[in-house]
């Protein structure tokens, strides 16, 4: 395996499944040996380059609706992390979030991106809070999207109770059924049309017709819904004392059993640059494609644009690769 980027044209196996024009596949190495994936949207040498992080079983197809409505000169970055999408599965198992953020690590030293803002739903919220100290000189901005320094772990239990379910479907309908009966309290207003979509943003199919879950049913191991997790969210809670030098958007799903209200109210009393906007009628986590969250974000890059007008988001990539196929 080559130790450099892969960019695949437009018309490669993700590309040809997207409707945004201009999207490019990414391809790269761990350090461990593993070959993840990113989907790569706009101008390289954009005046930000934004970093994308799904939630836990979800993948880089959750940005896609956002990112066709956000009218800005960024370049997106929505990264498969591993275990998920088109990224390898980890034969060692080493599903946690140091890991991730320390391929994110890779990702960014890859792409030579001097500055980068991140958006980070759920899980990827949690990575983009490590971030913010593991490179804490590279980060503009974060957004977090229903999620925070304290997570309810009644929400926990409940997504342990849906991941550790069926995960094979005799067609896309039976899956949007499934994944409806699931999330249905989170999404109440969506249409037989949306849970299709969102079963296609979740779930692959197989060679044989079937439709699965697309991540590593392993990646849920690591996950302890029956120890005390105040010792948790006293570390996250000192990490996110660090961040008050950097931006910070938080969106909340006004009925989310993640992030409740009390606690989002006491990020941004600590945080003196936070904003705080809840999207109404969602639970955990909003899906980035409601108005209320668009037009957050948007203001939101938009100001970090502004206050960094001449620093490109990115520089040339060193020896990038242009792949006919996967």
């Amino acid at each position: 395996m080559r130790d450099d980027l892969e960019h695949a044209q437009d018309g490669g196996p993700a590309a040809s499944d997207s409707a945004l024009p201009g999207k490019r596949d990414i391809f790269y190495e761990s350090t461990d040996g593993l070959r993840l994936y990113a989907a790569d949207y706009g101008p390289e040498d954009a005046a930000l380059t934004v970093l994308c992080m799904h939630g836990l079983t979800r993948n880089h197809k959750d940005f896609e609706p956002l990112i066709r409505q956000l009218d800005l000169p960024c370049r997106f970055v929505a990264v498969d992390v591993r275990g998920r999408g088109l990224s390898d599965r980890d034969p060692n198992r080493a599903y946690s979030p140091d890991v991730y953020v320390g391929d994110m690590v890779t990702l960014l030293n890859k792409l030579e991106t001097s500055k980068v803002s991140l958006i980070g739903t759920s899980m990827g919220g949690l990575m983009a809070m490590i971030m913010s100290q593991a490179m804490k000189d590279r980060i503009q901005g974060i957004v977090l999207n229903d999620v925070g320094p304290a997570v309810n772990p009644a929400g926990v239990k409940r997504i342990a109770g849906y991941t550790s379910g069926v995960r094979s479907f005799p067609d896309w309908q039976a899956a949007a059924d499934a994944i409806q009966s699931s999330q249905h309290t989170a999404f109440p207003d969506f249409t037989g049309t949306d849970w299709i979509a969102f079963a296609r943003q979740t779930c692959r199919e197989t060679d044989t017709g079937q439709v699965e879950f697309d991540y590593d049913p392993a990646i849920t191991e690591n996950m302890d819904v029956s120890g005390p997790v105040w010792k948790i969210n006293f570390m996250m809670w000192r990490l996110f004392g660090r961040m008050k030098h950097i931006p910070l958007l938080t969106l909340r799903g006004e009925h989310s059993d993640i992030l409740t209200s009390s606690t989002a109210n006491r990020m941004c009393r600590r945080h003196k640059n936070c904003r705080l906007v809840t999207v109404p009628n969602r639970g955990h986590a909003p899906m980035l494609s409601e108005p209320e969250a668009v037009s957050a974000i948007s203001d939101f890059l938009a100001s970090q644009i502004e206050a960094n007008p001449t620093a490109p988001g990115s520089q040339p990539s060193h020896q990038a690769t242009t792949a006919a196929g996967p």
